[in-house]
């Protein structure tokens, strides 16, 4: 009794396995870029400003 041949097994998990790691990815970006990089990039600036204000305030 021969087993019958798998087909489409590759295609179907490599259009899953691509959606899943796309969905993951830009997830992640989102993720950094809101809850990470946008916090330290406030947190810069708000140096800088509070540094340009010392050296106002100094002259």
């Amino acid at each position: 009794m021969p087993i019958a041949p798998i087909t489409g097994k590759l295609r179907k998990r490599f259009w899953v396995d691509l959606s899943t790691a796309l969905g993951l990815g830009i997830s992640g970006g989102y993720a950094y870029w809101y809850g990470i990089h946008l916090k330290q990039v406030q947190r810069q600036e708000a140096f800088y400003l509070k540094l340009e204000h010392q050296r106002l305030q100094q002259s």
